[in-house]
């Protein structure tokens, strides 16, 4: 808390002046939540009637009303913010280390732990200010759109490509390690990748139907549980097999020729970078209870205490055991030929651990595509739960998970593609547009460190996004001759 008093003691004064300035704007009421709407806790205080006719300036569109609500604790905002960062693609980071080595691999980590929990408190302060205003924005494009204007026409699609992008990967993760342990039982086994992403496109239908993001909060709490549970076991199957005979000689070197491993300094970057993605700070903080104040950075002190704990023992034991031999995914590397390193019931462990909170992942990044459909087809003036919202409510979700779902199955090598969304998506999102939308809402002088330290951020994550762009776009075309629609990978 006593970074937050800082923040707070430092801008006290650019508050002031910049409530002057909003004051005298003219109001926006779309995507805004103005004050003593009633999103309070369950049980508590006043609510919005859906049965009322609108009224300007106090009710919310269907998208906010009911995928939306205001009704979370600080920590269910922790479980939201820990399933949307904490995901098995922490899981590659050995890989990583794999490109840096130790020394660079260590110091990235923990810069992108750093400069992602400073960039996502940031976005926080801007979001509790223009709550205390009376203009709570409860999506990420609204929150580009009241402060750069156009900002929306950019957000708003890269936001939707991330996390559909994040769905759709999800889904091909969870159908391989389906597959994986269908191999462990059955060696010869004849079914193929797409039926089993198929299986797992089945389950997130199912999930995919409850209502809003605030229902999820105890499917998150389990889900950070198996986040914490099958980053154990990564862990401790790298130090079992790294403290046996049975693993690889260990070599810390870089592989590669110069160009190779330039590009793999970059590409292990933008993997670091994007593993501390999130992309809907805006979506997560609108499931809080009004008053907003303080809350956020609580449920980010509960999501980097298991950052921490998981992304660094999962990334050192692994490169520690398997160094330049550490696959994209570490789990990979308990098999030597189809042969298991270590007992197969812990192989099959793991895996069910991650397949399950693979599906509560997947399940969070659909909320933004949730609520843009209850923004379309529901009527905010209808019961949430009458027949008129509920039937294409059921539709336009099962219709999203299908089409994510045939794309998983019919792109096996999506994770390319996905490098590239997450290139030029999540870079942006997380960590250069918090510190603009920080400078332009507080406008703090060009003389303080801070203006320096956001400019900094600013400067070299936007160079990042396009080296890692170009890096992913090189791997496309390297990867592009394997190739093959409805591939058995």
């Amino acid at each position: 808390m006593r970074n937050l008093r800082f923040f707070e003691g430092h801008w006290a004064t650019l508050k002031l002046q910049s409530q002057r300035d909003r004051d005298s704007e003219p109001g926006r009421n779309v995507g805004f939540l103005p004050r003593n709407v009633g999103v309070y806790e369950e049980g508590e205080g006043p609510e919005v009637n859906p049965q009322q006719p609108p009224q300007p300036g106090k009710d919310l569109d269907a998208g906010a009303l009911f995928v939306l609500k205001s009704k979370g604790s600080w920590m269910h905002c922790g479980y939201h913010l820990t399933t949307s960062i904490v995901a098995p693609a922490l899981l590659s980071l050995p890989y990583a280390f794999a490109l840096l080595g130790w020394a660079a691999g260590v110091l990235c980590l923990v810069i992108g732990a750093a400069v992602s929990f400073y960039s996502y408190n940031l976005l926080s302060l801007v979001l509790e200010h223009h709550a205390e205003l009376g203009r709570r924005h409860l999506r990420f494009r609204d929150m580009a759109h009241d402060i750069l204007d156009w900002g929306r026409y950019y957000v708003g699609p890269i936001q939707f490509m991330v996390c559909y992008g994040a769905v759709v990967g999800c889904t091909l993760l969870g159908g391989e390690c389906l597959k994986a342990i269908y191999l462990l039982s059955s060696p010869d086994g004849t079914m193929k990748l797409y039926e089993f992403v198929t299986i797992f496109g089945c389950l997130m239908l199912i999930l995919a139907q409850i209502p809003s993001f605030h229902s999820l909060r105890y499917i998150n709490l389990v889900s950070l549980v198996l986040s914490l549970a099958y980053s154990a076991c990564a862990t401790a199957g790298s130090i079992y097999i790294g403290s046996s005979s049975k693993g690889p000689k260990k070599d810390y070197s870089i592989s590669g020729n110069s160009e190779t491993r330039i590009f793999g300094i970059f590409n292990a970057i933008a993997i670091i970078a994007t593993t501390f993605g999130n992309g809907i700070i805006p979506e997560i903080q609108a499931t809080l209870a009004p008053p907003v104040k303080g809350k956020m950075f609580k449920g980010l002190c509960v999501c980097y205490t298991v950052v921490i704990v998981t992304f660094f023992s999962v990334a050192i034991s692994g490169y520690w055991a398997f160094g330049n031999k550490a696959e994209g995914l570490i789990l990979n590397n308990f098999l030597d030929n189809g042969k298991p390193l270590v007992p197969k019931w812990f192989i099959l462990m793991t895996n069910i651990f991650t397949i399950l909170q693979l599906s509560a992942v997947g399940v969070v990044y659909l909320q933004p595509t949730n609520e843009v459909l209850e923004k379309t087809f529901a009527d905010p003036a209808s019961g949430e739960f009458s027949a008129r919202n509920v039937i294409p409510r059921l539709f336009f979700r099962s219709l999203s998970v299908t089409i994510a779902t045939i794309i998983a199955a019919m792109l096996p090598f999506f994770g390319d593609i996905n490098s590239l969304i997450g290139a030029f998506g999540f870079l942006p999102l997380d960590f250069v547009l918090p510190v603009i939308f920080f400078s332009l809402t507080f406008k703090p002088s060009k003389q303080v460190p801070i203006s320096w330290l956001n400019g900094s951020i600013a400067t070299v994550f936007s160079t990042m996004a396009v080296i890692a762009s170009v890096a992913a776009v090189r791997q496309i075309i390297l990867d592009a001759k394997t190739y093959q629609l409805f591939a058995n990978l």
